[in-house]
């Protein structure tokens, strides 16, 4: 089977690896007879929302994304679990220490670490459960707007076995609004690994 196609991968993107690296994401795609399709914003910051989150299997298959990318993408992690001999691994692997007792909450801590970084791409799921929810939760745009970044809708299209970089998104001030219209979005034209669930 030939390596799937890729993405052109812009300058400002935060990457990381090697060609090494990337062989084996593409690799992890062939096997699983997953591609990625879309395009990458130019920015050096970004928060990356990816739905639907309905499967474990949604991670296996976007490492083996990001690898083939070489794209850098950073999640939240509590800090207790920065200790060794895992701590060193952790942050090699781009994910950042958050205190959920900090002052401000993790909406307040994210816009420092954004502040703090020339390039930062950060990965959430919105809907912060692999069940089927009824509403996104609206953090995802309270970060976007006040870290002035822009959000790429990152869709897992099961069916079609295809992760999606569908478009760029600005936050607005009406979060609950926003955060429904890109819920009905994903629902009326993605379906997640494990379609039953949605």
């Amino acid at each position: 089977m030939p390596a799937p196609l890729l993405p052109e991968v812009p300058e400002n993107m935060p990457s990381f690896g090697n060609a090494f690296t990337r062989a084996v994401g593409r690799g992890i795609l062939r096997l699983c007879g997953w591609r990625v399709t879309g395009a990458l914003p130019n920015e050096p910051k970004v928060l990356i929302a990816a739905a639907p989150h309905t499967s474990n299997w949604d991670f296996v298959v976007a490492v083996g994304g990001l690898m083939a990318l070489g794209m850098k993408v950073s999640a939240m992690m509590k800090q207790e679990a920065f200790i060794w001999p895992c701590k060193g691994l952790f942050l090699k692997l781009g994910f950042l220490p958050t205190d959920r007792k900090a002052a401000g909450g993790i909406v307040g801590e994210i816009h420092s670490m954004y502040d703090a970084h020339e390039k930062l791409w950060i990965g959430v799921t919105p809907e912060g459960t692999r069940s089927k929810v009824d509403r996104w939760k609206t953090g995802f745009l309270r970060i976007a707007r006040d870290s002035n970044v822009p959000i790429l809708l990152l869709a897992f299209d099961g069916p079609n076995k295809q992760i999606v970089l569908d478009k760029v998104v600005i936050a607005t001030d009406d979060f609950d609004e926003q955060a429904e219209e890109l819920r009905q979005y994903v629902l009326e034209n993605f379906e997640g690994i494990n379609a039953s669930k949605q």
